[in-house]
């Protein structure tokens, strides 16, 4: 199995209500700028959802980093704080960041964690 400290992490927002204006155009055209130096990329970035179950509104934005550390270092970076107001200003949501999984976990191995 591979060590948890070596897994992809996700920065995942769940965003609601955006407000398309200046700001948000602004947030689009620097936020990718700051995810560069800590080798940040986009794997979903809103888009049609096929609902299967319960109810969706909003959009989901999902960003990869190699792991835990160069995740933190990119939301507490003072890059990303300079233009993180201008989405919070625009735009209802949360934003968590959450591990991956190894290639070969099974459904199963989360018993383990209890």
């Amino acid at each position: 199995m591979t060590p948890q400290n070596s897994l992809p992490v996700l920065a995942v927002a769940h965003l609601r209500n955006v407000t398309m204006g200046p700001d948000i155009l602004e947030y689009l055209e620097r936020i990718d700028a700051t995810l560069e130096p800590y080798d940040g990329r986009f794997l979903v970035h809103g888009g049609p959802v096929d609902c299967l179950e319960g109810s969706w509104t909003g959009d989901l934005i999902i960003i990869q980093f190699p792991d835990r550390e160069k995740a933190s270092a990119w939301y507490a970076s003072s890059e990303y704080r300079e233009i993180l107001p201008l989405r919070a200003r625009n735009a209802d949501g949360e934003v968590i960041l959450i591990e991956t999984v190894p290639a070969d976990h099974r459904a199963t191995d989360i018993l383990a964690r209890t």
